[in-house]
């Protein structure tokens, strides 16, 4: 596999979004080959109508298991639709959440258990893991408040919703990712200006790229 899989991840209200808009153009104009950026769940049609069933606010009796499924079955289809093409056409693919997102928020936050998704998702991806992940860490309080000011009513979705202490405990487990890899996980302090956090992100690619 000649391409780059590099990923985004970082809790609620930490502005992977922002930060990947203004990244991408600063390794458009570094690097000589193509950079395809994409998010789960979604990044193809069918992956993006699973995105809008686990989301949906109306959704409230989910149960936790059938959404950890589904975040695995939209990861599935969208690596092997997507990701894995662009990765043999010796792509850089930089992918807004990966699996340490359901490590996080469903392992975790759901308390389904880290070792019970990380099964699930490697039936789901055979085991495909990113060469490098940016982590950007918020705390919860500020994420939180990131999403109310910065969303409209109808932007917010079911996991937006959850208390405080679901979304605190989603970060501890990312920080305990990020202990855990620290060859592939590079944790970024978001509470930064977003040029910081960008410059940032940019200097850790470069780095692993050279």
């Amino acid at each position: 596999m000649a391409g780059i899989f590099i990923t985004i991840e970082g809790p609620d209200g930490a502005g992977k979004t922002s930060m990947i808009q203004e990244l991408v153009p600063r390794l458009e104009e570094t690097l000589t080959c193509s950079v395809m950026t994409t998010r789960e769940p979604g990044g193809i049609p069918i992956s993006e109508e699973i995105r809008e069933v686990i989301l949906n606010p109306r959704h409230i009796t989910m149960d936790e298991r059938t959404e950890a499924l589904l975040y695995a079955a939209a990861r599935r289809q969208h690596l092997v639709e997507k990701i894995l093409p662009a990765l043999e056409a010796g792509k850089l693919v930089l992918c807004d959440r990966f699996v340490d997102s359901s490590l996080a928020y469903q392992g975790v936050g759901r308390r389904i258990g880290m070792e019970e998704i990380a099964e699930i998702n490697h039936f789901a991806t055979e085991g495909l893991t990113p060469h490098l992940t940016l982590y950007l860490d918020v705390d919860s309080e500020t994420g939180l408040r990131r999403i109310q000011k910065g969303r409209s009513l109808s932007e917010i979705n079911r996991l937006d919703n959850e208390d405080l202490v679901f979304h605190q405990r989603v970060r501890h487990a990312y920080l305990d990712l990020a202990e855990k890899y620290p060859d592939r996980i590079i944790t970024i302090d978001a509470k930064q200006s977003l040029e910081k956090v960008v410059e940032k992100a940019y200097s850790e690619i470069m780095t692993y790229l050279t």
